[in-house]
C-alpha cells in the first residue's frame, strides 16, 4: 500500500479524454483485519499539490473508478515510486489486524509448541507471497489476484480467485462485527438499553447503533477518505499491541501462568486462527506493482513476515503467560477493567471494525459500478452502490448477532477461505504458470504445500464448524 508517509493516503487523479491511460496505484488496508488497491489515471492539470485534480472534462467519478478497475491491457504503466521501506510498512500494516487479538488464546489452547506452527505458517505464507511475485513477473498485464488466476487457469481461475476473495471479505466483516459487539458490551458494562421492538439485548442494540453510525461510510465516493480510514485502522492495531505490552510490564499482574506443552486435539481449530493472522495475499500484487524495484519484493516479504511473526509470538506468549486458561479469544477482553490502558485498548478494538466496513466493501462496490451501464448517471450509480452496500452490511450485522462466537467464526474463516487464498491457490497458480521454468524439487515443494494447505483446511473447517454448531445449539437451548 503505497503513498504518503505511511503509504495509506494518496492523491487521486482524473483523466483527460483522448490521452493514454497511465495506471497509478493507491493501496488501502483489506480483509482480515486489511487493505485494497485502487488504480487511478493521471490528467494534465492539478489545483494544488495536496488536493484532487480537476480536468476540463472530468466526467463522473464513475469513469475514474472504471479506469481504476480496468485491467492494464494497453501496456501503459505509471511510475511506481514505493521504496523498499514503504513496501515493508505497507505489507506489515496490512497483515496486522484482527488476528492479533486471538494469538494468545490460540497459543494457550494449542500449547506452547504450537508456536512452531505459527512460525511455520508465517514462513509458508512468506514463500507463497514470493511465488505470487514470480507469477506477476511472467505477465506484465496481471495487476491483481484474479488476474493471476486467469493467467493460470483462464476464466475458471479468475472465478475461483474472485469467489474466495469475496468470501474472505464477507466472513472477515462478520468477525469484525462480532468483535465490535463483544468489546462494546465491555466498554458499556452496566449500561441497560431496551426497546419495545425488536427484542434485543443491550449488547445487540449497541452493536446495531455502532453499525448504523458506520453505515454512511459505504456511500463515500471520495476514495482518499476511505484511504484515511485505512490509516486509522493501522493506528488502532498498533495502539492495541502497545496497551497489551504496557499491561504485561507495568500493571502488576504476574506473568506466571503455565502454558501446556501441546494440545494436539486443538491444533486443527487453532491452525485456522493462525492462518487468518497471515491472510493478506489478495493485495500483495498491488504492493508488487507499486514498487519502484519489484525485484526486491521477495526481500520485502521476508522482512515483513519476520516482523509480523515476531510481533504475534510476543503477543501470544505475553497474553498466555498473563492470563493462562482464562485468556479470552480476544485478548482485550481479558485485560483488567480498572486500568486506563484497558479502556484505551477496548475503544481501539471498537473503532477498528468501524473503519473497516467501507475499506472491505470498496473492491466489491467498485466492481459493481464498473459493471453498471455506462449511460447510467453518477447519482444513480452512487445510489445503487450505497444501497447494495447497506443491504450487505445489514445482512452481516444480522449474521454476527446470530452467531456471536468470535473464535469459531475466525477459525472457520481461516480454515475455509484464508488458507486457500494464502497457500493453496498461490502455489497452484505458480505451478501452472511456471511449470516449464522451475525445477522438479520446486514443483514437489509447491505440491506438498498445496497438500498441507488442503489438509489443514479440511480438518480445520470440520473442527471449527463442529465447535460453531455446538455453540449455536447451546445458545438456542439457553
Amino acid at each position: 500500500m503505497s503513498g504518503g508517509k505511511w503509504g495509506a493516503i494518496k492523491k487521486l487523479w482524473c483523466f483527460t479524454p483522448g490521452k493514454p491511460l497511465h495506471v497509478n496505484q493507491v493501496v488501502s488496508e483489506s480483509v482480515q483485519g486489511g487493505r485494497f488497491a485502487l488504480e487511478s489515471s493521471k490528467c494534465g492539470s492539478c489545483v494544488e499539490e495536496s488536493k484532487l485534480c480537476t480536468c476540463e472534462d472530468q466526467g463522473n467519478v464513475d469513469n475514474l473508478k472504471r479506469v481504476m478497475n480496468a485491467r492494464d491491457g494497453g501496456g501503459h504503466h505509471a511510475k511506481a515510486n514505493s521504496s523498499f521501506t514503504h513496501s515493508v510498512i505497507n505489507m506489515v500494516g496490512m497483515l496486522i489486524g484482527l488476528g492479533q487479538l486471538s494469538t494468545p488464546y490460540a497459543l494457550e489452547n494449542g500449547g506452547w509448541t504450537s508456536a512452531f506452527l505459527l512460525v511455520g505458517l508465517g514462513i509458508i505464507c512468506a514463500y507463497t507471497s514470493h511465488v505470487m511475485g514470480k507469477c506477476l513477473q511472467e505477465n506484465a498485464k496481471s495487476r491483481d489476484y484474479p488476474d493471476i488466476g486467469e493467467h493460470a487457469f483462464g476464466t475458471k481461475g479468475r472465478i475461483i480467485a474472485s469467489t474466495f476473495i469475496y468470501m474472505e471479505i464477507f466472513l472477515a466483516l462478520v468477525s469484525y462485527t462480532i468483535s465490535l459487539s463483544d468489546n462494546l458490551s465491555t466498554v458499556f458494562l452496566g449500561t441497560h438499553l431496551s426497546m419495545p421492538w425488536p427484542h434485543l439485548s443491550t449488547s445487540q442494540l449497541l452493536t446495531v447503533i455502532a453499525v448504523l453510525i458506520a453505515l454512511p461510510s459505504l456511500w463515500l465516493r471520495d476514495l482518499s477518505s476511505i484511504s484515511f480510514l485505512s490509516f486509522g485502522g493501522i493506528l488502532m492495531s498498533v495502539l492495541i499491541f502497545t496497551t497489551i505490552g504496557w499491561t504485561a510490564i507495568f500493571s502488576g499482574i504476574k506473568s506466571n501462568q503455565t502454558i501446556p506443552v501441546l494440545r494436539l486435539h486443538n491444533i486443527p481449530a487453532i491452525s485456522g486462527l493462525y492462518i487468518f493472522s497471515y491472510a493478506g495475499h489478495i493485495v500483495f500484487p498491488n504492493i508488487y506493482k507499486a514498487m519502484r524495484d519489484p525485484s526486491k519484493f521477495t526481500k520485502v516479504s521476508i522482512t515483513s513476515f519476520t516482523l509480523v511473526t515476531a510481533l504475534y509470538i510476543s503477543l501470544a506468549f505475553m497474553g498466555a503467560k498473563l492470563f493462562g486458561p482464562t485468556v479470552n479469544s480476544q485478548i482485550t477482553l481479558s485485560m483488567p477493567c480498572h486500568l486506563i490502558v484497558t479502556k484505551i485498548a477496548l475503544w481501539a478494538t471498537v473503532l477498528t471494525p468501524m473503519t473497516k466496513y467501507a475499506l472491505e466493501f470498496a473492491p466489491i462496490a467498485m466492481q459493481l459500478e464498473q459493471n453498471l451501464p455506462s449511460s447510467m448517471s453518477s447519482t444513480t450509480r452512487m445510489i445503487i452502490r450505497g444501497t447494495i452496500g447497506s443491504v450487505v452490511l445489514i445482512g452481516i450485522l444480522g449474521l454476527a448477532l446470530s452467531i456471536p462466537y468470535f473464535q469459531y467464526v475466525l477459525a472457520l474463516t481461516g480454515s475455509l477461505v484464508s488458507i486457500a487464498v494464502s497457500i493453496i491457490l498461490p502455489c497452484s497458480f505458480y505451478m501452472k504458470i511456471c511449470w516449464y521454468q522451475i525445477s522438479k524439487p520446486a514443483i514437489a515443494l509447491n505440491g506438498v504445500l498445496v497438500g498441507i494447505g488442503f489438509l489443514f483446511g479440511v480438518f480445520g473447517t470440520i473442527s471449527s464448524s463442529k465447535s460453531l454448531i455446538r455453540s449455536v445449539a447451546r445458545g438456542h437451548s439457553t
